[in-house]
């Protein structure tokens, strides 16, 4: 029934000026009639006048039987043979739905926690088709969101929250419709899996990781292989080219001052590079 106070502050008004024009024309007139008068009106507009909200609607019952939909505002009642259902608040309202020790396809128990975001657009249908539509979009929530639980795999869960929630938001609006609630959206705001099987992750994706990364460094080996054979068949092809690269290596080593190179004589011999020492020698002592 009407969850406000049971009396509005316009019927305490009410009340209060009918109760003190009474007294007043009591003492004018030196009759308690009025008195008692004034009091059965400021009684009457006590019970007989209630405030909506803005954002609410609420049905009047006539020994009963339904007589429409009243509000925002005034609304004026028949005290006794009249009555005013249970407040319908017509604003975005949020469920908070959790499933605890769920087991999801492949047999993971996961504890879901998800926010339901629903508005009633039909006052009539609320009140007069569901008993309470705040408790069945808990329930429905809940026992929907267990049933795609265990139609998805973990990691469906994990990674795709957002096709979970537009799938449970479908399910429950079809389930809300007849009953004047829809359900705008449903979002999934953390999965919870048990701490040994979250470590058991955490080795998996580690030695993942050190795979690939092996992996990488023999394709690397592969490529420098690959590289140094086609290197060496050039230099093959061309042995000018080999002296070339080796005057350079030794020109490069011999830059940093203080070193000393360790050269091979076949290597001087096949390469020719006794004149080319030579000079350098004689060019270091000068």
């Amino acid at each position: 029934m009407f969850r406000r106070n049971q009396f509005s502050n316009v019927g305490l008004l009410v009340f209060c000026a009918s109760l003190l024009l009474g007294i007043l024309v009591a003492r004018a007139t030196s009759s308690p009639l009025p008195i008692v008068a004034g009091a059965i009106v400021g009684v009457y507009f006590l019970f007989a006048i209630k405030i909506v909200n803005q954002w609410e609607k609420v049905a009047v019952l006539r020994f009963g039987h339904y007589r429409g939909l009243r509000g925002p505002g005034l609304v004026l009642i028949i005290p006794v043979l009249e009555t005013l259902s249970r407040v319908v608040d017509q604003r975005v309202r949020v469920s908070t739905v959790s499933a605890e020790s769920t087991l999801t396809r492949d047999t993971v128990p996961v504890n879901v926690d998800a926010i339901v975001f629903w508005l009633v657009w039909n006052p009539e249908k609320a009140i007069l088709e569901v008993e309470d539509f705040a408790q069945a979009i808990g329930l429905s929530s809940q026992t929907a969101l267990r049933e795609s639980i265990g139609r998805h795999q973990l990691a469906q869960m994990i990674t795709e929250r957002e096709t979970l929630g537009h799938e449970l938001q479908r399910i429950l609006d079809e389930k809300t419709t007849p009953w004047g609630i829809t359900v705008q959206s449903v979002e999934i705001r953390d999965v919870r899996i048990p701490q040994t099987l979250e470590n058991a992750m955490s080795q998996q994706a580690q030695a993942e990781r050190e795979r690939q990364a092996r992996v990488i460094l023999g394709d690397a080996e592969v490529q420098v292989s690959e590289k140094f054979a086609e290197a060496a068949r050039v230099y093959n092809d061309n042995p000018g080219a080999l002296h070339l690269r080796g005057m350079n290596m030794l020109y490069e080593s011999m830059r940093e001052k203080g070193s000393m190179v360790v050269v091979p004589s076949s290597a001087i011999e096949s390469m020719g590079l006794g004149a080319t020492l030579g000079l350098t020698a004689v060019a270091k002592q000068s």
